[in-house]
């Protein structure tokens, strides 16, 4: 994590409690090797790792319910076909399984004076800011496998609809913390639309 002087990250001011931002988190965020990376100076604040293990126990059970169809399938009706399907969906699958983690490695955001930059990706990259005050809605949401690991998934809307950004697997005091600040930012620095 590095700082720069030329884009100070937001101070913590009163109100929501920043440092729920990096707590129960990744330390590093994962980056490109080479020099043609994208880059920004400021503070990286990343997701956390039961983000990952949620997502394996999700895949789990979708690749049980694939073996269990597939075998009624087999069984039941005599459709051996069924095999060639269900064999690449769960190629597929593990192959997500197996690059998961260095993904969630390489997913973070940066809270910075006028805007917030969310970066995702090694091999294709991906860096969005969203300006404070264009945010129109910033939505927390948790599915029940979520739930059960505390994580969440924190979602911010603009007007324009390509600008929108969901940054998975945060705990729900991260969630929390950071929906606060962004609301309290975004509403000293609101344009008109």
């Amino acid at each position: 994590m590095t700082q720069s002087p030329m884009t100070p990250p937001l101070e913590p001011t009163e109100g929501p409690d920043r440092t729920a931002l990096d707590q129960g988190t990744y330390t590093q965020l994962r980056t490109a090797r080479n020099d043609a990376r994208l880059e920004l100076d400021g503070v990286w604040h990343q997701i956390s790792p039961r983000y990952v293990v949620s997502q394996i126990v999700q895949n789990v059970i979708f690749l049980v319910i694939l073996a269990v169809a597939a075998l009624v399938l087999v069984l039941v009706l005599h459709q051996d076909w069924v095999w060639i399907p269900a064999g690449v969906i769960l190629l597929f699958t593990l192959l997500t399984l197996i690059i998961l983690p260095r993904q969630a490695k390489a997913i973070g955001y940066m809270l910075r004076e006028d805007d917030i930059v969310f970066r995702k990706g090694i091999l294709w990259q991906r860096m969005i800011a969203v300006p404070y005050g264009r945010m129109q809605l910033v939505d927390i949401t948790q599915g029940p496998l979520d739930r059960a690991f505390g994580v969440s998934q924190l979602k911010m809307v603009t007007a324009a609809a390509t600008t929108g950004v969901q940054i998975p697997g945060l705990t729900q005091a991260a969630a929390e913390a950071l929906r606060d600040t962004l609301i309290q930012v975004a509403e000293t620095r609101r344009t008109g639309l």
